[in-house]
């Protein structure tokens, strides 16, 4: 098939961009800027912003299936007060999301994967409060009612993901490393309350190619991998760079999750039972085996 993957050049839509090429399907990538990963840098590639652009003109034409990596978050809101958070995400993913995918069924696209956030679906209270949560929620539901005989869709909701692409650098899983080696001088170790689901990267793809295949058209799947408090989870580190840890649990605030980030709310036990696992065939029990390749790349760079 001919895929569109839009936000390819980034951890999850890249992991996905690859793993789909690998099965020999066509993948072009679509997002702002071109890859920088060699591998990545080898599909064909249309400059895009999501939202920006008019994406109208033909641009979309050809394609079978489409996989939406794209949206925004935190990372991306402007910090120097010019737009407000309600504004910025409503723009960007309540309006900017669904407008793409209109525009993807009319240029005849016939199936796609949107993954999205776990948090509308494991903490729905926080649609009312939380103008990012409230955004995903909102752009889910819209692209979702789409569906009919002519265009499928499916969401996979992720939650904290883990993954290693080779040429790409994610500094939020950079971070964790120094922290588990104790090189982030003046920064207490501890490990906060509560805890979360995670998912590599290896088998979000897996699910990605699986919805695209036969997913339940107009479903969100809840998807995931481990529960882990975030004890377990900063053990599983310490332990992976050499330096084992039996972190004390704090109340406060952590250095590595700070309260802007954690839109379940400071010290939440997010639990569930990951959906889809044997309908869209995706593999589990790989959290700890990706963190050791993380270490291992790491370790590497130093």
């Amino acid at each position: 098939m001919k895929v569109l993957v839009v936000g390819g050049t980034g951890l999850i839509g890249g992991h996905a961009a690859l793993y789909l090429a690998g099965k020999g399907h066509d993948v072009t990538l679509m997002a702002r800027s071109a890859p920088s990963v060699p591998a990545l840098a080898e599909l064909p590639f249309i400059p895009t912003h999501y939202v920006e652009d008019d994406v109208t003109d033909g641009r979309l034409a050809g394609f079978d299936w489409l996989v939406f990596a794209a949206g925004v978050d935190i990372r991306q809101l402007p910090q120097d007060g010019s737009v407000t958070e309600d504004a910025f995400y409503t723009r960007y993913n309540t309006e900017g999301i669904p407008r793409f995918f209109a525009a993807a069924k009319a240029a005849g696209i016939k199936r796609a994967a949107y993954i999205g956030t776990f948090y509308p679906q494991v903490a729905p209270e926080k649609i009312e409060t939380s103008p990012y949560v409230r955004s995903r929620a909102l752009a889910d539901d819209a692209i979702r009612a789409m569906s009919d005989d002519t265009f499928a869709v499916c969401s996979l909701n992720a939650p904290f993901v883990l993954g290693h692409l080779p040429g790409l650098e994610v500094e939020h899983l950079y971070y964790n490393y120094l922290y588990a080696k104790g090189f982030m001088e003046g920064v207490p170790m501890f490990a906060p309350e509560g805890g979360t689901n995670h998912i590599t990267t290896p088998s979000l793809s897996e699910a990605v190619l699986g919805a695209l295949e036969h997913g339940e058209s107009g479903r969100a799947y809840l998807v995931g991998d481990e529960n882990l408090t975030w004890k377990a989870y900063f053990e599983l580190w310490c332990d992976a760079v050499g330096n084992p840890q039996d972190l004390e649990v704090r109340s406060e605030e952590h250095p590595l999750l700070p309260d802007v980030i954690m839109f379940a709310g400071r010290g939440a036990t997010v639990s569930y039972q990951p959906e889809g696992v044997e309908e869209l065939g995706y593999g589990t029990g790989r959290v700890a085996a990706t963190i050791a390749e993380l270490v291992a790349h790491f370790e590497a760079r130093q």
